[in-house]
């Protein structure tokens, strides 16, 4: 049988502190929820292994390391509400919460988005599942401090960046041109400065994709 505590202490120990996270709250976070928990029955073995864990076509759990540092590159506060796209089964969304004030968590995979709403009812009260696609976000609640995206993007469409807060900021993984890096959005005067954070990459999302451009 699975000792499921000790495979979180070691995710912490062996991915995630020494990759630079240390903050307290996120540690804190990694350590209190059940990632086995957030996962495909037939995955929960392998809940804590060191990789993405694929969730569905184009779609994956982020491996510790890199959800770890994103979270501690995007630097979310206590009094944040934050836009989760691309939620999963909640693990993502779980942790946010324990984080920031509200987090609004969309998911456009019904199955996923239904099992992620039963999941965080009963451990997060600050977190609403929405099922939508992800790259419509979720105007209605918005806008929002911080925007989190649990895969890559080729481009941020405008539907996304209309719902960041003019002071607010994203952290996304960017797949463009072979060069994988994560990258925290900054918004201000309306507009998107990005920063390097670190390398890493991850499926693109549906809807994030460069549209081809066409030559005559």
């Amino acid at each position: 049988m699975t000792d499921y505590s000790a495979a979180r202490t070691a995710m912490v120990d062996c991915q995630v502190r020494p990759s630079d996270v240390t903050k307290f709250p996120i540690i804190e976070a990694l350590l209190s929820v059940p990632r086995e928990a957030f996962v495909p029955v037939d995955k929960k073995s392998v809940a804590y292994a060191g990789a993405h864990m694929t969730l569905s076509e184009n779609r994956v759990l982020l491996d510790a390391r890199t959800f770890a540092k994103m979270l501690d590159a995007v630097n979310i506060r206590p009094t944040d509400m934050v836009l989760d796209l691309g939620c999963g089964l909640g693990y993502s969304a779980a942790i946010l919460s324990r984080l920031a004030e509200v987090v609004v968590a969309v998911e456009e995979d019904a199955e996923m988005a239904a099992a992620a709403n039963t999941l965080l009812d009963k451990s997060a009260d600050n977190v609403f599942v929405t099922h939508a696609p992800l790259v419509s976000g979720d105007a209605k609640h918005g806008p929002y401090d911080v925007v989190m995206t649990q895969g890559a993007i080729e481009t941020l469409p405008d539907a996304i960046a209309s719902q960041i807060k003019d002071g607010g900021r994203i952290v996304s993984i960017f797949s463009q041109n072979g060069l994988d890096q994560c990258r925290v959005g900054f918004k201000a005067g309306g507009k998107i400065s990005w920063r390097y954070a670190f390398d890493a990459n991850a499926p693109v999302l549906n809807g994030f994709e460069t549209s081809p451009e066409f030559t005559f």
